[in-house]
């Protein structure tokens, strides 16, 4: 019987190539289910045989635990160079668009705060 490893939603191309990659690396039978075309499904990666699973989750934790250290090490190294994306550089680089997304989130604040008096006013 077949065995939902992991779920495509969410995940960028790439890690779903590297992850497709491992499992062929590995020899695990498995197939994929596309995205519905409503975006109710982001579609899956299945093994064909439950038995693999144990294995199977234990190869794609090691791998996510690599992309996790991979990731914090890129981003600390951008930090260092001074290219990581941060809110002041984004205030410098994008004024407007922080300021009306600043404006937009406390408009909705207040919305939201106001509005039982309002109904009850």
């Amino acid at each position: 019987m077949s065995k939902r490893l992991f779920n495509l939603r969410g995940v960028p191309d790439d890690e779903a190539g590297e992850i497709r990659e491992l499992l062929e690396r590995e020899g695990l039978d498995w197939y994929e289910t596309p995205p519905s075309p409503w975006g109710i499904s982001h579609g899956a990666l299945w093994l064909s045989d439950a038995t693999q699973y144990p294995r199977a989750k234990a190869l794609l934790d090691d791998y996510q635990r690599q992309r996790g250290e991979r990731a914090r090490s890129e981003h600390a190294q951008a930090v260092q160079a001074g290219t990581a994306q941060t809110f002041a550089r984004l205030l410098r680089e994008r004024p407007v668009f922080v300021l009306v997304t600043i404006g937009a989130i406390l408009f909705i604040l207040a919305l939201t705060l106001a509005l039982p008096w309002m109904l009850l006013g």
